[in-house]
């Protein structure tokens, strides 16, 4: 293919030009490690004012605002102390997994506009009251699914919507990390009761989103799905990576899963994710069509973007090519800046929300029905409700 033909391809890459005529007061809810990086952005933003943070823990936003220099925070014991105080026009919701749900409705409920970190939820029946909740509110609801905005992700959708694989019929994804179960602040990650999924939630949701996202979203039909936990019970594994033995003991969560899943228009997802193994990867990402397929590199640590250049491969004149595209350079900022960015322009502006729910709850049904296919031991139907 030509350079003409790989510019097609291409994303524009300009940038906006923020109106601070008009700030937006947002609040943080949990504020443990990933609140650190939405306070990031945030602080990047001239158009917001921080106006409150909550936590469960006493002490620990007070906490989290003065190590990061932002002053003049008010903080809260808990979300609806926080959303009561009818301050803010936005929050981010940085919980435990188990407790996305409720904080999510209550926001919604009380008229306050939510980005909703990944994952969504813990279970499709959540996702469904979340998003009844949403379409009650009129609100925006956004999920914190950063790859989104890399324009390398958007380069895989644009190719897979141009037509040029002609009609999908099966899907390779997963991916995930060598030694990565993530416990450098503690065990929320991996506790049952907090965590409640563990790799899935984690990491596997966006390289679900990756392909699902490309190829519009169809609705999953059947799923047998696998989880394991062999590394994550194991004391020394803990031990080799430094950190105490007992955690094998609060271990309570999937460090693997897959998935075999029957989508809607005759396409096969074959998915697989691991928070450890013996592997430097279980494969790339692999999207094949009846026109051509694309490979998409797979990455260490699913960290945003893909892993090396796209490959397409394709019959033409009765000869097999591969054209590769190149990866295109990094924005001025980063991923989850524009997740957040886009969120609160779809605020101001009364826009859509950059990642629906709609389709978040399409993800959710799939890590919902591997879980519970694993626990039976059987291939499951699933049924998604009309909203």
């Amino acid at each position: 293919m030509a350079d003409k033909g790989l510019d097609a391809f291409k994303v524009n890459q300009s940038e906006d030009v923020v109106d601070t005529s008009k700030k937006i007061k947002v609040g943080i809810i949990g504020t443990g490690w990933i609140a650190a990086s939405h306070l990031e952005a945030l602080l990047q933003m001239p158009d917001v004012e921080i106006i409150s943070g909550a936590d469960l823990i006493p002490g620990k936003a007070e906490k989290f605002f003065t190590d990061n220099g932002v002053a003049g925070v008010k903080c809260y014991s808990s979300h609806k102390e926080l959303i009561d105080a009818n301050e803010v026009d936005a929050v981010c919701i940085c919980t435990y997994n188990s407790t996305h749900t409720e904080c999510a409705i209550y926001a919604l409920e009380h008229g306050v506009h939510v980005l909703l970190e990944k994952p969504m939820c813990v279970t499709l029946e959540e996702a469904v009251a979340i998003r009844k909740a949403e379409k009650k509110s009129g609100k925006i609801l956004s999920i914190g699914f950063q790859p989104r905005f890399d324009d390398n992700m958007k380069m895989v959708k644009e190719i897979v919507q141009s037509g040029t694989l002609g009609d999908v019929y099966y899907i390779q994804t997963g991916g995930g990390r060598r030694h990565g179960i993530p416990t450098p602040f503690g065990t929320t990650f991996i506790e049952a009761d907090k965590g409640v999924i563990g790799a899935m939630g984690d990491i596997g949701c966006y390289s679900l989103d990756m392909v699902l996202n490309a190829i519009g979203y169809p609705k999953p039909l059947t799923v047998t799905g696998y989880t394991a936990n062999f590394f994550g019970k194991d004391p020394d594994y803990f031990k080799s990576e430094g950190k105490p033995e007992e955690y094998a003991e609060i271990f309570g969560v999937e460090d693997f899963a897959a998935g075999f899943v029957r989508l809607e228009g005759g396409i096969i997802l074959d998915f697989r994710i691991a928070w450890a193994m013996h592997l430097d990867t279980p494969g790339d990402t692999i999207i094949m069509g009846t026109k051509g397929s694309l490979r998409i590199p797979s990455t260490e640590c699913w960290n945003g973007t893909i892993g090396g250049n796209l490959k397409l491969y394709q019959r033409v004149a009765g000869k097999d090519v591969c054209t590769e595209f190149p990866m295109l350079p990094p924005r001025k900022h980063s991923n989850f800046y524009y997740k957040m960015r886009t969120f609160l322009d779809a605020v101001k502006n009364g826009g859509e929300a950059p990642v629906p729910s709609k389709e978040i709850m399409i993800n959710q049904a799939i890590i919902d029905a591997i879980i519970q296919s694993a626990k039976l031991g059987k291939e499951i139907a699933v049924e998604i409700p009309e909203m």
